[in-house]
């Protein structure tokens, strides 16, 4: 069943258009891997500060966010206290670090610190959890699209809706991240933040016209249901949300996904200079706060709307990744807005799911050509290595395309993908942090710390998994440790055991010499 009419479509093909131009645009006068993996260091900082927003929602955020508040309330914006707090620690701490010098990741700064050996292991991790955790939200994604498109039309002569969306997602994204490269994906990042924030405004501003009594009935029923509640100030290491898993546990997720994974970091590092990278962050910690607050208000709105008013499509039966009422921001679009806006909201669901993509691509392209590949392909100029960079972009996109279409016939595929980011975090984070303080810690401590940290997060991930069952009443029977809290245990594990093979290793002690401090090292940054 089609939703859409020619303007919606109209809609979005002018959309796909100005992105691919967009892209296009971006790769002009580019000749070296400078130019394709940090823009030249010409981005004007909001651009890049839009970006990261842009890079960090994907389309499962636009869809899952209002729906936790339909089912549940808006208390998930406690974490988002603690998403602020890191952008603000890092603009702080670790700006001055990754714009002094030609940095094209952080792990080239574990090189400096500990040796090659450190970066590359940071790195593989990197690649593989990033490849994992990007082909899941393209396939994740893939699916509301799948109920709002045409199925003859995403099938693409494959006969598979769902694979005909992952191939359309990836195969839009790779067109302008391919030529453009990072100067490219901030651009057009950028576009894609102001579409779907624009998308939530509307939405949130559209659906109490729909309500008998508007906004203030809406409110006035969602608050006698607890919808509005959002503060919990009750210390808990399991759902649901609590102040102290936000500001704590929240910090510290974002420290790790802004501070040590390329994801984020490489927007940062496209900076012109400290001042700038400053203002790039505080900028995406001014935004976030307010775009999940109006995506959680939504939610509240969907809910007092379907409160009088029946679903004009029966709720999907949930999927691995994606639960029931995921459906319901989706449905009301094609539902419920009229043609030419509906157009426009969809724009925002792919909007956010090809920033996502996109920004996948470049930074698993800028860690596995600078940080692994580049040291090994040594005496080529620099049109090769820029070459090799735009096509080791096309071999990240068909990886991505592979574990998108495993995670739709293998569950086993979406829960690896889940728990990896969780149980890595940790020891990139402390690794980051042991390389910045640089305190008699050696290589061997530091790989031993972040090795240990990856095995007792598999180790609590896995246990938890074994001893949680269901009571009754569905509550877990012994409790459960909430994934905001896993990137700050792992980062103490990292620290701990890197300061015990320190304190009894007389390895421990013996740093590696920093690069810039070695002019015999030969090895290229």
């Amino acid at each position: 069943m089609s939703f859409l009419n020619t303007a919606d479509w109209i809609v979005i093909s002018v959309y796909l258009a100005v992105i691919i131009g967009v892209g296009m645009w971006a790769a002009r006068g580019q000749k070296s891997t400078r130019d394709y993996f940090l823009g030249n260091k010409n981005i004007g900082w909001l651009g890049i500060g839009l970006s990261i927003v842009a890079a960090e929602t994907s389309a499962l955020t636009i869809i899952g966010v209002p729906a936790m508040a339909f089912g549940d309330n808006i208390s998930f914006i406690q974490v988002i206290f603690g998403y602020v707090i890191a952008r603000i620690i890092l603009a702080i701490v670790m700006v001055p670090h990754y714009l002094k010098g030609e940095i094209y990741s952080p792990y080239q700064l574990l090189e400096q610190a500990f040796g090659v050996g450190t970066r590359r292991w940071a790195a593989g991790i990197f690649l593989v959890t990033e490849t994992l955790a990007a082909g899941v939200r393209v396939y994740v994604a893939s699916i509301p699209v799948k109920l709002i498109l045409n199925d003859k039309l995403l099938g693409l002569g494959t006969g598979d809706p769902i694979l005909g969306s992952i191939i359309l997602f990836v195969f839009l994204s790779l067109i302008y991240t391919f030529f453009g490269g990072v100067k490219a994906v901030i651009w057009t990042d950028a576009v894609q933040f102001c579409l779907f924030l624009a998308g939530g405004i509307f939405t949130l501003l559209y659906i109490p016209t729909l309500i008998d009594g508007g906004v203030s009935a809406a409110l006035s029923n969602a608050y006698d249901h607890g919808k509005l509640h959002w503060f919990n100030g009750q210390f808990s290491m399991s759902l649901p949300f609590n102040i102290w898993m936000g500001v704590i546990g929240g910090t510290f997720v974002v420290l790790s996904t802004h501070g040590a994974e390329q994801l984020i970091v490489q927007r940062v590092l496209a900076c012109k200079n400290i001042a700038d990278g400053r203002k790039a962050l505080v900028t995406s910690a001014i935004l976030i706060f307010p775009l999940f607050l109006i995506f959680l208000l939504c939610g509240v709105f969907l809910w007092a709307f379907y409160q009088a008013h029946a679903m004009q499509i029966p709720l999907p039966e949930p999927k691995p990744g994606i639960k029931a009422n995921d459906f319901i921001f989706p449905i009301f679009m094609v539902t419920e807005v009229p043609h030419v806006v509906k157009g426009f909201l969809i724009v925002a669901i792919l909007s956010a799911a090809m920033s996502s993509i996109s920004s996948a691509l470049t930074s698993l392209s800028s860690v596995s050509t600078m940080d692994l590949l580049k040291r090994f392909l040594k005496g080529r100029d620099e049109s090769f290595y820029l070459q090799f960079s735009r096509w080791s972009t096309v071999f990240w996109a068909l990886a991505l395309v592979i574990v998108a279409y495993l995670s739709r016939a293998q569950d086993s595929v979406l829960n690896l993908s889940f728990a990896l980011r969780g149980v890595t975090s940790g020891a990139l984070l402390g690794s980051l942090i042991l390389a910045i303080r640089r305190r008699k810690v050696g290589s061997l401590a530091v790989f031993s710390g972040m090795t240990a940290s990856i095995l007792v997060m598999s180790c609590i991930h896995f246990w938890l998994k074994w001893q949680t069952g269901s009571a009754p009443s569905g509550e877990p029977v012994f409790g459960k440790v909430a994934w905001p809290w896993f990137t700050m245990i792992g980062t103490f594990v990292t620290l701990g055991i890197a300061w015990i093979v320190t304190r009894f290793t007389a390895t421990g002690f013996k740093e590696q010499p920093l690069r810039e401090k070695s002019p015999s090292c030969n090895v290229d940054n």
